[in-house]
């Protein structure tokens, strides 16, 4: 009976430590940090010199594609050694996709006074469907930010259209805040080009890849 009673006592005291270490644990834990939010919206639209005038391009953005691993709010950054890791308080404001088709839209219409054809149609005038295909989508802390893919513009009458590979790199020294706004900066960046060869095409010109891998 005494072994009995002795085996009982054990799990009991086992059971009062376990719970007195998670109770420490916790308490070291602390208060969790901040969750930092950012957007792709690009915020540079608003510091330029007057609005664009209307360069009556109808555009239709098809849903944009981006990589898999870093369609989500939290961020997956690239660290020094080449290893990856997700920021769980480092977030965009939406999942990544929708972060970037809706500033690239924004730079189009606003930055290159493009029409967006789901909303303001255009009597007579046919959309040019831009697709946009982001392969790479590199954040690398305290030093870049890079995004990599391809464009495919077909015009309203189908009788032309241009295919462009492009790598856009922004350079981002310092903080977190720095990384998001030299991503903001790449896409007003492919926007940009993207405006220039829609109004080349409009005007019936031969439409070519502009460099972008510059910094």
């Amino acid at each position: 009976m005494r072994l009995r009673l002795q085996f009982l006592r054990r799990p009991a005291r086992s059971l009062r430590t376990g719970l007195v270490l998670g109770v420490l644990a916790l308490a070291a834990c602390g208060t969790p940090p901040p969750t930092h939010f950012h957007s792709l919206m690009p915020t540079e639209i608003a510091a330029r010199s007057g609005a664009p005038a209307a360069s009556g391009i109808v555009v239709r953005l098809d849903p944009i594609r981006v990589p898999a691993q870093v369609d989500q709010a939290q961020w997956l950054v690239q660290l020094g050694d080449d290893s990856m890791a997700v920021l769980e308080q480092e977030r965009w404001a939406s999942p990544l996709r929708d972060e970037f088709q809706q500033a690239l839209l924004e730079e189009l219409i606003v930055g290159q006074g493009a029409i967006d054809a789901r909303t303001q149609p255009a009597p007579g005038a046919a959309a040019s469907r831009v697709a946009i295909d982001v392969r790479r989508f590199d954040s690398l802390p305290g030093r870049e930010a890079r995004i990599q893919g391809s464009w495919t513009i077909t015009a309203g009458d189908a009788r032309n259209g241009s295919r462009c590979e492009w790598l856009i790199r922004e350079a981002a020294p310092g903080s977190f805040p720095a990384l998001a706004a030299a991503h903001r900066r790449a896409v007003v960046r492919l926007g940009a080009a993207i405006g220039q060869a829609l109004a080349r095409m409009r005007r019936g010109e031969a439409a070519s890849c502009p460099a972008l891998d510059s910094r």
